[in-house]
């Protein structure tokens, strides 16, 4: 564990000052500054959607941002901060790398991570050199917490459902990737989606931040190479068929669900 820690302070922020203007979102997680899109490209559907149309129009073809289709409020109130580091916060929670191939993990207890490392993302800082919390969950030490999220009601026909929780600090994400289809919620703060269909993979460096890649290659690209992109909000499901690569970016301080379905 002290190795781990000796890491820590060479990969991570030593010190960050709060953005001027910046006030604590709901609960209790911290507001960033990251701006979102001008315009968001995903399609959108609400809880009129049937499972059927879901299938023809979505599950194998495009992505989709579903509204009211769950009802996490009992989850969402387990997942503030101070309830978390209530419940969780003696706990150790594996942190990984923030590039596209994770390849290092470290321990530290999750009050540790939320107090001292859950910060704002060092633009100039490469993907290997920051770290995140996500998908390495223990589901014995958290079934509790995950026994209470409501997932999406829609499935794909010979899948069976992961489950991935994560907070991350503002400007932090991964970077472009792909695997199978899946959900994601946010249940706390947004978090900003680029997605790039199978046939057209994007340009990219692997070991650049989604925040770097946001700065230097965003701003050039002309319209026809531009991503899908939309900003969830607290309640918002985003699916993503399979293959398709998809980057992530997290506004605020976030705290986010995903559902894979394997």
């Amino acid at each position: 564990m002290a190795a781990a820690r000796r890491l820590l302070s060479l990969v991570l922020p030593l010190a960050w000052a709060r953005p001027a203007g910046c006030t604590d979102p709901p609960g209790g997680w911290l507001a960033g500054t990251v701006p979102e899109e001008e315009r968001c490209t995903v399609e959108r559907a609400d809880a009129s959607l049937t499972y059927s149309l879901f299938l023809q129009r979505f599950a194998f073809s495009r992505p989709v941002i579903l509204r009211g289709v769950t009802d996490n409020s009992v989850f969402r109130a387990l997942c503030t901060r101070e309830k978390l580091l209530e419940a969780y916060g003696a706990l150790p929670v594996r942190l990984s790398t923030a590039n596209t191939y994770s390849y290092r993990k470290v321990d530290v207890p999750f009050q540790e991570y939320v107090e001292q490392l859950l910060k704002p993302q060092d633009p100039t800082r490469l993907g290997s050199d920051t770290l995140y919390f996500f998908g390495d969950n223990n589901f014995t030490e958290w079934a509790s917490l995950f026994q209470q999220y409501v997932p999406p009601p829609f499935r794909i026909p010979g899948t069976s459902p992961a489950y991935s929780f994560g907070i991350a600090g503002s400007g932090s994400g991964v970077p472009f990737h792909w695997h199978g289809p899946g959900f994601s919620e946010v249940i706390f703060g947004r978090k900003r989606w680029f997605l790039y269909p199978p046939e057209k993979p994007p340009h990219f460096h692997p070991n650049e931040t989604t925040l770097a890649w946001l700065h230097h290659t965003y701003p050039v690209l002309p319209p026809a190479k531009r991503p899908l992109e939309c900003t969830l909000r607290p309640g918002e499901v985003l699916y993503f068929p399979d293959r398709w690569w998809h980057a992530t970016l997290n506004l605020d301080t976030s705290v986010f669900i995903s559902t894979f379905l394997g």
